[in-house]
C-alpha cells in the first residue's frame, strides 16, 4: 500500500470513528476514546504545531496507533458501515471544541511557565 493511500485510509477511519462515536451500537469505552481521538484529529489546531522541527509531527505519528486501537474496539460491522459512510462523505467534519481545548491547554501552559519563571527568578 502506498503511503498516500495509507494516509487516506487513516483520514477515512478518523471520520468513521467520529460517526461511530455517535452510534448506539458502539460500546461506551470505545465511544469515549473515539471522541478523544477523532476530536483531536479533526481539530484545526495541533497541540504541537507542525512548524516545530521533528516534534511538530510527533503528535500526528502518535495519533495513528490511537486510531488503530479504537478501530479494534468497535464492532466490525459497525465500523464497516461507518467506513462506507465516511468514504462517501464529501467533506470531513471539523472539531471546533477540540480546538478550544487545545488553545486552553496552550494558554494554561504559558501561564504556568510564566508563574514558575517568576517564582524561580523572584528571589
Amino acid at each position: 500500500m502506498a503511503l498516500n493511500e495509507w494516509a487516506r485510509t487513516i483520514k477515512r477511519d478518523v471520520h468513521a470513528l467520529y460517526l461511530a462515536a455517535r452510534d448506539p451500537r458502539t460500546p461506551w469505552y470505545a465511544k469515549a476514546l473515539a471522541v478523544c481521538v477523532a476530536g483531536y484529529a479533526l481539530s484545526p489546531i495541533d497541540l504541537i504545531p507542525d512548524f516545530i522541527p521533528v516534534i511538530g509531527y510527533l503528535d500526528d505519528v502518535i495519533l495513528v496507533p490511537g486510531v488503530l486501537a479504537v478501530v479494534r474496539m468497535i464492532p466490525p460491522e459497525v465500523m464497516a458501515e461507518h467506513r462506507e459512510a465516511a468514504a462517501l462523505a464529501a467533506d470531513r467534519p471539523v472539531s471546533r471544541s477540540a480546538a478550544v481545548i487545545i488553545v486552553c491547554i496552550w494558554a494554561a501552559s504559558i501561564v504556568l511557565a510564566g508563574w514558575l519563571g517568576y517564582l524561580y527568578f523572584a528571589d
